[in-house]
């Protein structure tokens, strides 16, 4: 017993076992990289859209301040040729009057179009497990 080698021969049923054992290690794996490639490419996508969104709103905001400015120097040429102090009176009322409809209509679509950009940016309810980002 002492002089007999060692066998180090693989029964083919052991071999069988660890290819099989090694087949499935590489299928899991290969299943797991493709799922972290698809949240990878999804969270670009998401983060594109919000980029777009936030220039939108971006955009959107410095035309509206562009156009309160714009209205602000044509109340103060109007206000520099009034006749009198109850003509600057009644110049400012109707600027006012006009600042607060057009203040009131551009907050609503600067929410429009945030909300817009939000709803385009955050991945519909059917993925990931179905859960919607509360907020």
């Amino acid at each position: 017993m002492a002089n007999q080698p060692f066998d180090f021969t693989v029964p083919p049923e052991m071999r069988a076992l660890a290819e099989k054992s090694v087949e499935q290690a590489r299928k899991a794996f290969d299943g797991f990289v493709n799922a972290a490639e698809r949240a990878t490419s999804e969270l670009e996508q998401s983060a594109k859209t919000a980029r777009a969104g936030a220039q939108d709103v971006a955009h959107q905001a410095m035309s509206f301040a562009e156009q309160n400015v714009a209205s602000s120097f044509d109340l103060a040429q109007r206000l520099v040729t009034a006749r009198d102090i109850s003509e600057v009176v009644k110049v400012h009322a109707e600027y006012v009057r006009r600042q607060m409809q057009v203040l009131t209509e551009q907050a609503r679509e600067l929410g429009q179009t945030a909300a817009q950009a939000e709803s385009e940016a955050i991945p519909k309810g059917g993925e990931h497990g179905g859960k919607k980002r509360q907020g």
